[in-house]
């Protein structure tokens, strides 16, 4: 379906069911039935992940982060929505094929390791090859032991678990993990029950995976492990914040963050195209997600000088928004790469301040440094950004 097989292109995306990514979901909905009535763990959440990527999922205890990877894995079943992962439809697949299908394409590290007590550290790291046959049964062993010594485990592989450190089990449990040699690692708070020294060791590991190519989506409640990663994924309350939106305005509350990601616009620009053009009305505010956007202004003598490159976390597109006006410079995308940016529109831009007094003061303050800034740059003539 992926990894090693050759991908099925389609005519709509990269993989057989029009998914660009190796990882999307489709507003994708889970409630439960309780008690007390109907609960949402998740509410139409869409979450894009390319291969390659280390994501944290971070959020509140009871916020759908396990939910959420549970429906990436195929473990718990979306009450609606859509779930692929690289060419297959995994919320399609009957239950038989779901264990198979993730047998064969995924490794789940649990946080409490789960290995089986009565099976020795060898035969729990070859468990997973022998439900899926995906080696050979004469090199399973040696496939196991060769795991366990990439963790510094081989010396325990014929003690059982009981026999072995809370640490030593979590190393064990990740070789057991990556048995079938799966593309992608999902990890359930994987050093939630490990001392500080022992959760490094083991984010470590992950971060060699990663650079092996293998992707990684970890649920942790560990902040600065999650400084760490690819990209973050805030949850809460069984929605998705945007995780820029989040840094770059962190007065906003969590239910204000929610609110905005579902109005933000995403788009990508090519190397050197034009985002904002001069001359032309500015109706949006832009939050840079990749890449380098240079703000050019025209000279007496016909050329171009570039007075700022903003990066991934800063912004543009306020000064007209908040003073009016059409933009006196042109705002693109610098030669070298692509960028991502974050679009939101004057009514959600103008909504999102009047809701936050404290972040309208600090963007205002942000526009009379720059207004100074370019009035320094072109003298009476402040072009804005």
């Amino acid at each position: 379906m992926f990894g090693r097989r050759k991908k099925q292109e389609s005519a709509n995306g990269q993989y057989k069911h029009g998914n660009e990514h190796l990882i999307e979901l489709h507003q994708v909905v889970k409630n439960f039935q309780t008690a007390a009535g109907t609960f949402s763990a998740l509410g139409g959440v869409d979450l894009k992940v390319d291969t390659g990527e280390f994501v944290a999922v971070i959020g509140k205890s009871g916020s759908g982060k396990s939910t959420l990877i549970n429906m990436i894995a195929g473990i718990d079943r979306p009450t609606s929505g859509e779930v692929f992962v690289g060419d297959t439809a995994v919320h399609k697949l009957n239950e038989g094929q779901m264990a198979v299908w993730r047998g064969k394409h995924l490794g789940i590290v649990f946080q409490f390791f789960q290995l089986l007590p009565t099976l020795t550290i060898v035969e729990n790291v070859m468990l997973p090859m022998d439900f899926c046959n995906v080696h050979k049964s004469s090199a399973r062993e040696k496939i196991a032991m060769d795991l366990l010594d990439q963790m510094e485990m081989a010396e325990h592989a014929h003690k059982l678990p009981s026999a072995i450190s809370g640490g030593q089990q979590q190393r064990v449990a990740i070789a057991r993990a990556l048995a079938n040699d799966p593309p992608i690692l999902v990890a359930d708070e994987p050093t939630g029950n490990l001392d500080s020294k022992t959760a490094d060791s083991v984010f470590r590991l992950f971060e060699n995976f990663v650079k092996k190519s293998k992707t990684i989506l970890m649920v942790t409640h560990d902040n600065d492990l999650a400084k760490r990663v690819t990209r973050s994924v805030i949850i809460s309350d069984g929605e998705i914040i945007e995780q820029q939106l989040a840094t770059v305005f962190p007065t906003l509350t969590s239910e204000q963050l929610v609110a905005f990601t579902r109005k933000v616009d995403p788009e990508r620009y090519a190397p050197g195209a034009v985002i904002l053009q001069r001359g032309e009305p500015v109706q949006h505010f832009h939050v840079i997600l990749k890449g380098r956007v240079e703000i050019v202004v025209p000279q007496p003598d016909g050329t171009e000088k570039i007075v700022a490159r903003f990066e991934s976390g800063n912004y543009f597109g306020e000064i007209e928004l908040l003073r009016g006006g059409t933009s006196i410079a042109t705002a693109r995308a610098s030669a070298d790469a692509p960028v991502e940016v974050l679009r939101l529109d004057r009514a959600t831009f103008d909504q999102m301040l009047s809701e936050a007094p404290a972040l309208r003061q600090a963007i205002a303050r942000v526009v009379q440094e720059r207004l100074a800034e370019n009035v320094a740059t072109r003298g009476s003539e402040a072009p804005s950004a």
